[in-house]
């Protein structure tokens, strides 16, 4: 049974750090591509970064390139996104999800959700002051 639990959100002041973390658990994460997606309340979930199994090559949407940053500890089996220079339109729950087909990359399609298969639960990320 696949599962993936999401932790390190919270509320933090416009301009801060968080780090949020993935724990998978019932496949090999070095075989599938991961994503973080977020969803506002009142909007469709985007895909906010992607991490390809392949050579660890990442994806950012561009409202957080040079802010967030995706990583993967593959022993582990967990994955990391890093938010700097947090803004109050980041406000959003959080999700990771793991890319429906094995040592497959997305491409260009990586941040539809349709596309992935497995999700966690969701943390809560508010930026406010």
């Amino acid at each position: 049974q696949v599962q993936l639990v999401e932790s390190g959100g919270g509320l933090v002041q416009p301009g801060g750090s968080l780090r949020l973390s993935c724990a998978v658990s019932g496949l090999t994460l070095a075989d599938y591509t991961i994503g973080w997606f977020r969803q506002a309340p009142g909007k469709e979930r985007e895909g906010v970064s992607c991490s390809r199994y392949s050579d660890g090559t990442t994806y950012h949407t561009d409202s957080v390139k040079g802010r967030f940053t995706i990583s993967r500890d593959n022993a582990k089996n967990t994955v990391y996104l890093q938010m700097n220079i947090l803004k109050p339109e980041d406000t959003a729950v959080y999700y990771c999800a793991v890319y429906r087909y094995r040592r497959l990359n997305p491409g260009t399609h990586w941040p539809e959700p349709a596309r992935y298969l497995y999700w966690g639960q969701g943390t809560q990320v508010t930026v406010s002051s």
